[in-house]
């Protein structure tokens, strides 16, 4: 299936890209943590603390990903 992945912050510098189009296997949300911590090496040990919103909106773990949704990664963030 085919999704549109948004990278934020520090993902973002790693991967060295804002966003990708990418084929992943039908999956829900935890599983495609586990797809791209693979396919992308440098988000490896760094996802534990990731959120994801699908579609704008922040996703369960156990939520389905569907064909054409925007998958969006961000990392905490602290201000000061």
């Amino acid at each position: 299936m085919q999704l549109r992945v948004l990278y934020f912050a520090v993902l973002r510098d790693l991967v060295e890209r804002e966003e990708e189009s990418v084929d992943a296997p039908p999956c829900n949300v935890r599983e495609f943590i586990a797809w791209i911590a693979e396919h992308r090496p440098a988000l490896r040990g760094r996802m534990g603390s990731v959120r994801i919103a699908r579609n704008e909106v922040f996703a369960y773990d156990d939520e389905a990903l569907c064909d054409g949704d925007v998958v969006a990664l961000i990392p905490p963030v602290a201000g000061g």
